[in-house]
């Protein structure tokens, strides 16, 4: 029985010295999205869309600094700025046009850091298709813009920048 003499007074003189065993309550672990997976869980979003607005999304994970999400539209957003998140877009099905920098019109406060447009004026415009990825750094006003009769479906990670 050489394990038990030799582990049980280890454990005895650490937990002596005030040393608690220490338990991990959640392991770390992988998260793996395939492009079907997401196109499986859209149809539920394009679901919500038709009986909406023309968008719907649904957080997937969260992270100690980001998170993601899958995104449906079947119409244009408004415009948007993210003071403390960065957007990362992985275009999965379809089409749309993405306009960044410029300005928002009609800018309003909608949460601590989350500011709303009717639109984007100026900045650029970007045509994206499946298999494209955009990313958006914190603080730059963009737009997701649909066109009439397409959807787009996408992939977003949201990842915190510090300031």
């Amino acid at each position: 029985m050489k394990f038990s003499t030799t582990i049980i007074p280890a454990a005895f003189l650490l937990l002596s010295m005030g040393a608690t065993p220490q338990v991990m309550t959640s392991a770390p672990k992988l998260d793996h999205w395939t492009p079907a997976q997401l196109q499986e869980r859209a149809q539920h979003l394009r679901q919500l869309a038709a009986q909406g607005d023309g968008s719907a999304s649904e957080t997937l994970e969260k992270y100690p600094h980001h998170f993601t999400m899958l995104a449906f539209r079947n119409r244009s957003g408004g415009g948007e700025l993210h003071q403390h998140f960065a957007d990362l877009f992985f275009i999965v099905d379809g089409h749309a046009t993405v306009a960044s920098g410029g300005e928002l019109v009609e800018a309003r406060a909608t949460a601590p850091g989350e500011i709303r447009g009717a639109s984007v004026k100026g900045g650029c415009r970007q045509e994206v298709k499946a298999g494209d990825v955009v990313h958006i750094p914190a603080g730059m006003p963009h737009q997701m813009l649909v066109p009439d009769g397409e959807t787009v479906t996408y992939f977003v990670m949201k990842i915190e920048e510090s300031q």
